[in-house]
């Protein structure tokens, strides 16, 4: 069995699913993993955890590239902006947006590169295209995967009761 660091709860707090919605706009996390996170071990966290860092990773390596991550971890350190550490830098640069995109002129300063096809956008634009692309894909994952599955579970338990 591995051993697991302890997993901190992706939440953002600003929860959606209590309005109905199958996958949170604001972790990402789908319905079920947001009410049952408590009773999670450590494992099915990482699980969880991973799946949204390569589903960040994704969508902000598409339109950043890292030219220094030495410089970007400095800067984010020296801006005193809230990261984990040990997700992939391209998360990093996800939660530097979020702090304060507005504020940042040249992104080469942070060891940063818009990508050409993306370069047209202003970075709080980027910012909250990556946020909406990242929903979407979390919701994309959940229809495709998750959705079927507990629609079989909810019609053979229909079957067992009737």
């Amino acid at each position: 069995m591995a051993v697991f660091k302890r997993v901190k709860t992706p939440c953002v707090g600003v929860c959606s699913t209590g309005i109905g919605d199958s996958v949170c706009r604001g972790c990402k996390r789908f319905a079920h993993e947001v009410i049952d996170w408590n009773a999670y071990d450590q494992e099915q966290r990482y699980i969880i955890v991973k799946r949204l860092e390569a589903f960040l990773t994704q969508v902000v390596a598409a339109r950043f590239e890292i030219l220094d991550e030495a410089v970007l971890h400095e800067q984010i350190r020296h801006q005193q902006v809230r990261f984990n550490e040990d997700r992939d830098p391209h998360c990093w640069i996800f939660d530097l947006l979020k702090a304060g995109a507005s504020q940042i002129r040249e992104p080469a300063h942070y060891g940063l590169r818009v990508r050409p096809e993306w370069r047209a956008y202003s970075l709080p634009e980027l910012r909250d295209q990556i946020d909406h692309d990242y929903y979407e894909l979390s919701c994309a994952h959940y229809e495709r995967y998750i959705a079927p599955g507990l629609a079989a579970d909810a019609m053979q338990k229909a079957a067992q009761n009737t």
